[in-house]
């Protein structure tokens, strides 16, 4: 029903590689470059990604620009539950700092933690 990416995407998100998930989606994207759910999906995957290194001011941009793409897919899509994509995005946007723009990598232990999200296919 989905692109195999798709289901290999909930997969790789549960178990927090991100960087995988960012290649997964963006096969299915540049097949479809209309999906802006996929690319919403994939600006978030950016973000955590971002966050994991450190580069901080990049994943504050990258999951507004996920918030801003998914909204339009509330509450369900894709047999995604996009409403609790979207409150997760919101708590993240209010714990990662304002006003810092990169942390070394060596602090990066020093980042507030991001709330965690598992991922489920619901149809």
């Amino acid at each position: 029903m989905y692109p195999l990416e798709y289901y290999e995407f909930f997969v790789k998100f549960n178990e927090g590689d991100y960087y995988t998930c960012h290649d997964l989606l963006e096969e299915i994207w540049m097949v479809d470059k209309r999906n802006f759910f996929i690319k919403g999906l994939l600006q978030m995957t950016v973000a955590l990604y971002h966050y994991s290194y450190g580069n901080v001011k990049g994943t504050r941009t990258m999951m507004q620009a996920a918030y801003d793409y998914l909204q339009p897919y509330r509450p369900f899509y894709w047999g995604m539950d996009v409403g609790e994509v979207c409150v997760f995005i919101e708590r993240c946007l209010m714990i990662i700092p304002a006003d810092v723009d990169r942390v070394d990598f060596s602090e990066i232990n020093q980042l507030p933690p991001l709330p965690s999200l598992v991922l489920f296919l619901r149809d």
